[in-house]
């Protein structure tokens, strides 16, 4: 790539010919398009595969400690994005991060692939280590690139992220689907092996399209030297060796690993690193009094974000767990895999995107555009009737003892509040981090910004165990309490929304 000829970054930008956007949208849409499909296509997979009996080709995990895995997987794949962020900030540049970040998760998804046919958990840990890896090379680096086709920010780059984010929603759609049925019906190995041909195509079509599309856009390394990418690259290299230790450890069975005691000691760490590091920005980052004006919006959008993935991510889970036990998925004598609900969400994100662009842009042009915190406070609390409808149906299974199955119209409702709630905190969230993040910080700050749905997301992996045919009684209590925090969380945030709009009108707009 590095010799690929370049075409002027200015009528790249000026381009509208994909849907009135650049052309180097495009590329980045197809290649989170097929990463989204690999990852969506085995996260609904995991908890089913691990919590299956033996018999079944499963590990025989207890569902507890699934769900507890499936959420430090999924937290583990966010957090990533902090260290990834660096990495590209520092030693690759945006672009080849993403390159190999796509590399890492195809030879991640082939080893879990390769693991069901052997029947061994080393593989298959191994897999999803280097997914993670990968993961955290290229989700908050191909964003910030979509970022970088904006330069001037608006309306226009939030309908930008809106397209952007039907592709990642087309992936996940589609991978849900396919690796669904193959996964649950024909074999745990050949769905895991499909979503790793889908992050190949996505591979291909990065390495392919880049040049000609995004011209110099991403090769840039923030360093003042030579000198400091050669002491990044030390640094990578000694975390590299560190945690390569930790690892072989645990696979000789050195470390005594518990999932829920793993999951929870997490949290605690991540919510450190977060506390820490905007610490570290305020008080040594060399930012100056507006960049820390901005900077104090992304913590609090951060703080907001983390408690509605917390909700949100529970649909690998609780909501994925209650699908295959407790909802009628019979259709003509056929019975629906589980896993299909889960494309739901990413069918009503295609439908629903445009429409949310549209209106973005159409506020934006009559001047009653939204602030980023009122389209968050939105959010939680559209989420929160997604997961007030699911009490009904959760009582109504408890009523009968276990033995009703409800109709699955109780889970697309809840889907679709859910998604709304998505569609208006998701994509703004990640164009208010371009935006608003300093720019020597940028890969950094989207490595924050999912650092908030990776705290969400080991937090969904310990409740979502509570749903359980034989703890049915706690059923209503994760529903309702996941409720209720979301709308609490809502009133709070549109009540801090007006001094947040006020503090950034005193920035000056070429600054935001």
């Amino acid at each position: 790539m590095a010799n690929a000829p370049e075409t002027s970054n200015a009528s790249l930008l000026d381009d509208r010919s994909f849907f009135g956007h650049p052309r180097g949208l495009s590329t980045l849409f197809l290649t989170e398009m097929w990463e989204r499909f690999s990852y969506y296509g085995i996260r609904p997979l995991l908890v089913l595969f691990m919590s299956a009996a033996l018999a079944e080709g499963g590990f025989g995990f207890p569902r507890a400690q699934a769900s507890a895995i499936v959420g430090i997987y999924a937290a583990s794949v966010y957090l990533a994005s902090l260290p990834g962020g660096w990495v590209a900030d520092r030693i690759l540049g945006l672009r080849r991060a993403v390159l190999w970040g796509a590399v890492l998760i195809t030879a991640g998804h082939l080893s879990i692939g390769l693991s069901s046919f052997a029947h061994s958990k080393v593989p298959f840990f191994l897999g999803l280590i280097l997914i993670v890896m990968g993961t955290g090379l290229l989700k908050p680096n191909i964003s910030a690139t979509v970022g970088e086709l904006y330069p001037e920010g608006g309306a226009r780059r939030d309908a930008g992220f809106s397209v952007f984010y039907m592709g990642i929603n087309t992936g996940a759609f589609l991978g849900q689907i396919i690796t669904g049925i193959l996964g649950e019906r024909v074999g745990w190995g050949l769905g895991f092996g499909v979503a790793g041909v889908g992050m190949f195509l996505g591979l291909v079509t990065f390495w392919l399209r880049a040049p000609k599309t995004l011209g110099s856009i991403g090769t840039v390394v923030n360093v003042k030297d030579e000198g400091e990418r050669s002491r990044a690259k030390l640094y990578l290299a000694i975390g590299l060796g560190l945690f390569a230790l930790v690892v072989i450890a645990g696979a000789m069975g050195m470390i005594a690993l518990d999932a829920q005691a793993i999951a929870k000691k997490m949290t605690v760490v991540l919510v450190s690193i977060a506390v820490l590091y905007f610490g570290y920005l305020f008080f040594a980052g060399g930012l100056t009094g507006n960049e820390k004006k901005r900077v104090a919006v992304i913590m609090a959008l951060f703080v907001f974000a983390a408690i509605f993935w917390a909700a949100f991510e529970q649909a690998p889970t609780s909501l994925n767990l209650f699908a295959r036990d407790f909802t009628n998925r019979d259709i003509g004598g056929w019975q629906m895999p589980a896993t299909w609900f889960q494309s739901i969400n990413s069918l009503f994100i295609i439908i629903m995107a445009p429409v949310f662009a549209a209106i973005w842009l159409r506020m934006g042009r009559t001047g009653r555009q939204l602030s980023s915190p009122s389209k968050f406070a939105l959010g939680l609390l559209l989420a929160a009737v997604g997961f007030g409808l699911m009490l009904p149906a959760a009582n109504a299974v408890v009523a009968s003892n276990g033995v009703l199955k409800v109709a699955p119209w109780w889970l697309v409702a809840s889907y679709f509040f859910q998604t709304c709630g998505e569609l208006c905190l998701s994509p703004v969230g990640l164009s208010s981090m371009t935006k608003l993040s300093p720019k020597k910080y940028v890969g950094q700050m989207m490595g924050i910004w999912f650092l908030a749905s990776s705290v969400g997301n080991v937090i969904a992996g310990l409740v979502g165990g509570n749903v359980d045919p034989n703890k049915l009684e706690q059923m209503p209590k994760v529903f309702s309490y996941t409720s209720i925090a979301l709308v609490v969380s809502a009133v709070i945030l549109g009540l801090l929304a007006i001094p947040i709009k006020r503090m950034m009108a005193e920035v000056p707009a070429n600054e935001q």
